[in-house]
């Protein structure tokens, strides 16, 4: 995994492992990632996560969802802001996925929040990652 973009190795990741029907993933352990990944469990998109204490680095294992018929809940992961082309959003400008079926998550002064949250604030930021 490369270093430089780690929030878009999560999402390759869960992506990869969702496409393979894997029941799980094991991802780097950051701040970062825990809030997100947090974000994921909240809104339904995974089945739940934990931390794995491990030398010399942590991870997380995050347990992915299905439904009866073994496909896959998460449809599309969409990283938009990059460390190349960061993307940032007012308030004012954020836009409902798919009419309210997928989240975008932001990273704002209040932490990370998906768009609704961030509505409700009235707070913009760093648009992440969209989900569907």
């Amino acid at each position: 995994m490369s270093a430089s973009d780690p929030i878009a190795d999560l999402l390759t990741s869960v992506r990869n492992a969702s496409r393979a029907r894997l029941e799980k993933t094991d991802v780097p352990d950051s701040r970062m990632s825990r809030a997100l990944v947090e974000i994921l469990k909240r809104e339904g998109f995974i089945q739940n996560y934990r931390v794995i204490e491990a030398q010399p680095r942590a991870a997380l294992r995050i347990y992915l969802k299905y439904t009866k018929d073994r496909r896959p809940i998460l449809t599309q992961l969409r990283r938009i802001s990059t460390p190349g082309l960061r993307r940032y959003t007012a308030k004012t400008e954020l836009r409902t996925v798919l009419n309210g079926l997928g989240i975008s998550i932001l990273s704002t002064p209040k932490g990370l929040l998906t768009d609704a949250e961030a509505r409700a604030h009235g707070v913009g930021g760093e648009l992440l990652c969209t989900v569907w």
